[in-house]
């Protein structure tokens, strides 16, 4: 497959749409697999990552929760009151300080890990940590040289999931 799209860009001598192609089949690849585990689990791909941090870590804190899925804080917030509502994760408060909120499984939640995939992170971010440190730092530089050249950037899109895996 990557000669054939190789090929039908350098045709036509523009680059550029190798690339594009390229983008395009992450995008999708991502989008297909997310689609996949919230067909197979009820969960969005999202949603799976934050029950797999639990599990790593019972008793993390929600802006735990952000940090390590590099999102908002009130993302996270929102994800895990939908996890909640399902019964999936429980939010237990300090009895010293009621604003601090630990989470954890809840039974039904561990036992969806355990039918859930290898890649509970999702397609990409697993994809990203596999990467070498050099390849992933040139990859960052050649994506903020991309990103300087886009006129309409917005900075607060960092910090939220693609929208297939909400």
């Amino acid at each position: 497959m990557k000669d054939r799209l190789s090929s039908i860009a350098v045709a036509g001598g523009t680059q550029y749409l190798d690339i594009l192609q390229k983008f395009r089949v992450i995008v999708r690849s991502a989008q297909k697999y997310s689609q996949k585990v919230e067909k197979i689990l009820g969960v969005s791909g999202a949603q799976l990552w934050i029950m797999k941090e639990i599990d790593r870590k019972p008793g993390l804190r929600v802006g735990e929760i952000a940090r390590l899925l590099a999102i908002h804080q009130t993302t996270a917030s929102n994800l895990l009151d939908v996890l909640e509502k399902k019964n999936m994760v429980c939010k237990t408060r300090w009895p010293t300080d009621q604003r601090i909120v630990n989470l954890s499984l809840t039974q039904q939640g561990e036992a969806l890990l355990l039918k859930a995939p290898e890649l509970t992170r999702g397609l990409l971010p697993e994809a990203l940590s596999q990467m070498e440190p050099e390849d992933l730092r040139r990859l960052g530089e050649t994506l903020d040289v991309l990103l300087e050249s886009i006129s309409q950037v917005d900075e607060e899109f960092a910090l939220q999931p693609l929208p297939f895996t909400m």
